[in-house]
């Protein structure tokens, strides 16, 4: 894949396959769809700094992520933070937010650094940074209307938020600007690297820590993630749709 509109379209398959299989991978696939549909929109009208330059980026970033989802459904190991996300898309005790949760966790805190570093091929990151933050803030945007949305297929939804309020809870308060500033921190240490396959390992292991906090919350946040999950809405294809409706409308049209 080298075009935004190669990548488009094997995110339309990968929705298609987990609509069809009722996976829940297709949480993270369906936003990462419209992220991917609104960059394109912005590359249209120039919202970029370089906007050939994020083309690229959103191409290596998204390939990521593709290249993890046909690594484990041909029976092989993508990352471990991957690894995790797509076992846990297989269990039905998980909310939606935390399917959502773990797809970001995984690709912004480790690929999204891997993905800067290449698309710059040995040039100078900082002049990247400014177009790294926008691709954040997509995501970021449309995280927030999926959130403003899902009491709609999760009606207990926001009592999980209001009662884990000031905790150290990673499931509430998980920070897409967090997982930013880490991630461009991470793509510095990435482009100097000596051996960059054993610094993606350790990245890679941390991160992995990080989603295991977000399926396995503290024993009191746990029971009210179980009585939520009993509310939830049971159909995989219906969230889907909910979410996509829920990611649309936060799209400008062009």
């Amino acid at each position: 894949m080298k075009t935004i509109d190669e990548v488009i379209a094997r995110m339309d398959q990968i929705v298609a396959e987990c609509k069809s299989k009722s996976s829940r991978i297709g949480y993270f696939a369906i936003l990462y769809r419209q992220v991917t549909i609104r960059i394109k929109n912005g590359i249209l009208n120039s919202e970029f700094e370089d906007n050939p330059r994020m083309e690229k980026l959103d191409v290596l970033f998204a390939k990521r992520f593709i290249d993890a989802y046909d690594t484990y459904q041909s029976g092989q190991k993508p990352t471990a933070s991957w690894i995790h996300a797509f076992k846990a898309a297989e269990s039905s005790k998980h909310l939606v937010l935390q399917h959502l949760l773990l797809g970001i966790n995984s690709h912004i805190n480790l690929d999204l650094g891997i993905a800067a570093v290449e698309t710059i091929d040995g040039g100078d990151l900082i002049s990247l940074q400014n177009d790294f933050n926008k691709i954040n803030a997509v995501l970021a945007e449309l995280v927030d209307s999926v959130k403003s949305n899902v009491g709609t297929m999760s009606p207990f939804f926001h009592t999980i938020i209001r009662f884990a309020k000031g905790k150290e809870e990673i499931l509430v308060n998980f920070s897409i600007k967090l997982a930013r500033d880490g991630a461009w921190r991470f793509a510095r240490k990435y482009q100097t690297a000596e051996d960059k396959a054993d610094c993606i390992q350790k990245r890679d292991k941390a991160i992995a820590i990080l989603a295991k906090g977000l399926t396995n919350p503290g024993i009191k946040l746990r029971m009210w993630v179980w009585l939520i999950g009993l509310a939830e809405w049971k159909s995989v294809p219906e969230i889907m749709e909910q979410l996509n409706m829920a990611a649309e409308a936060t799209i400008p049209v062009t």
